[in-house]
């Protein structure tokens, strides 16, 4: 299965924070990273009083089923020092689970990730790798929703 796995780092050297963790998913026999976004620096979302994150999206092939992969995705936060304070808190590493070849819909995975078309950080880097994969419960385009995201954001500006 293909999943769009989404990295971000906002405490220490987040740079090397992003590449532990793709290394450490990249050392997973079940899982092949195929393609890797830019690593770009964006403002926080969600809780605005914290340092700036640094942030990727890397697309894998995995035999992994979505919760195995979830799992093992916890478990690279864990070698990384991942600490859960609060919600949208400052991090070590934060791995999300973009997008998969199915919708989840469960207590702890929600696949495709529910703010994903509300995340500018996300949206830009997904469309260098997948522009015209479609959002399975929007049935829209990355595209679509990172032009649709862009108009509201200048909208928003301009009041």
């Amino acid at each position: 299965m293909i999943f769009f796995l989404g990295l971000g780092s906002n405490l220490g050297n987040r740079d090397n924070y992003l590449l532990q963790a793709k290394n450490y998913l990249g050392k997973h026999p079940q899982i092949e990273i195929l393609r890797s976004s830019k690593i770009i620096q964006t403002k926080p979302y969600g809780k605005l009083d914290q340092p700036d994150f640094k942030n990727m999206v890397i697309e894998v092939e995995s035999s992994l089923s979505t919760f195995e992969l979830l799992d093992f995705c916890l478990e690279t936060e864990a070698k990384l020092d991942r600490v859960r304070l609060e919600k949208w808190g400052p991090r070590t590493i934060d791995i999300d689970i973009l997008l998969g070849e199915e919708i989840i819909n469960g207590e702890n995975l929600k696949v495709p990730h529910p703010e994903l078309h509300k995340r500018e950080f996300v949206l830009s880097s997904l469309v260098t790798l997948c522009p015209e994969r479609i959002h399975p419960i929007l049935n829209k385009t990355i595209k679509q929703l990172h032009e649709e995201l862009e108009k509201r954001t200048q909208t928003e500006n301009n009041k």
